[in-house]
Formats: C-alpha cells, sequence, structure tokens
C-alpha cells in the first residue's frame, strides 16, 4: 500500500513539474520576430495569439461544407485530398498552422507537408472543436 501511494505521488510530482515546464515559456519568449518556435503541435490559445500575423498562415483541411458549417476567421481552406496538387500555394517562408475537424486530418496533412521538406509546420490540437470549446469567434 505504501508503494502504491509513493507511486502516485511520484506520478503527481512528475506531471506537476512537466506542466510547470511548459508554463515557464511565456508565449513572447515562444514567438519570436523572425520566426516562429512552436511545437509540431500548439493549443488553440497560441493559434489565437499568432494567426493574424504577417508570417502566419492557418490552413484548413476540412471539406468545404464543414467549413461552410463554421471555420476561423480568416482560416485558409484546402481540403486534404487536393494538398498534394496544391503545394506550391503554401508558402515556405510562412509559419503553416494545420487545423480540421479534431486535429486528426491537419496532423496528417502536418506530417506530409515536413516530408515535402516544409519545416514550418505545426498541427493545432482539437482543431475547430476546441476552438469553439475555447470560446473563439467562428465565421459561418
Amino acid at each position: 500500500m505504501k508503494r502504491f501511494w509513493l507511486l502516485t505521488v511520484l506520478v503527481l510530482l512528475l506531471a506537476a513539474c512537466g506542466g510547470a515546464a511548459q508554463e515557464a515559456t511565456l508565449p513572447e519568449e515562444r514567438l519570436g520576430d523572425a520566426h516562429l518556435s512552436l511545437p509540431d503541435t500548439v493549443d488553440v490559445e497560441t493559434v489565437a495569439e499568432v494567426r493574424e500575423r504577417d508570417d502566419v498562415l492557418v490552413l484548413d483541411v476540412r471539406e468545404q461544407w464543414e467549413y461552410d458549417e463554421g471555420h476561423i476567421p480568416g482560416v485558409t481552406l484546402m481540403p486534404m485530398a487536393k494538398v498534394s496538387q496544391r503545394l506550391d500555394e503554401i508558402p515556405a517562408d510562412k509559419t503553416v498552422i494545420v487545423t480540421c475537424r479534431s486535429g486528426n486530418r491537419s496532423g496528417q496533412v502536418a506530417d506530409y507537408l515536413r516530408q515535402q521538406g516544409f519545416d514550418n509546420v505545426h498541427n493545432m490540437d482539437g482543431g475547430i472543436l476546441a476552438w469553439e470549446a475555447a470560446g473563439y469567434d467562428v465565421e459561418r
């Protein structure tokens, strides 16, 4: 029983330390002027902070009908099935944040773009569902 509690406390401490380390990196420190230094997967709060920058492209890879039901204002629509045919439309000199409904398709597209040589591509965790749940504006 002692081992169980000791293990539980250890796990909680490790989780707390990991969360604290992540919070210690302030958005201002992550968002330099020259190039955004973001992890492969970003949260909706980060996307909300950077989406209107000139050096950022938010790419929605859902289908047209999904986009029409609600999308992040200013996002660029490029359905997943068309990405390989439209690579030349994705700027290599900008930070690209890919989004979809839940983060699954956008994760696949982000991986594909990295395989094609893009080194500035990030997946928005949770997609439009997380965006709406966080209370951010949605255009319809």
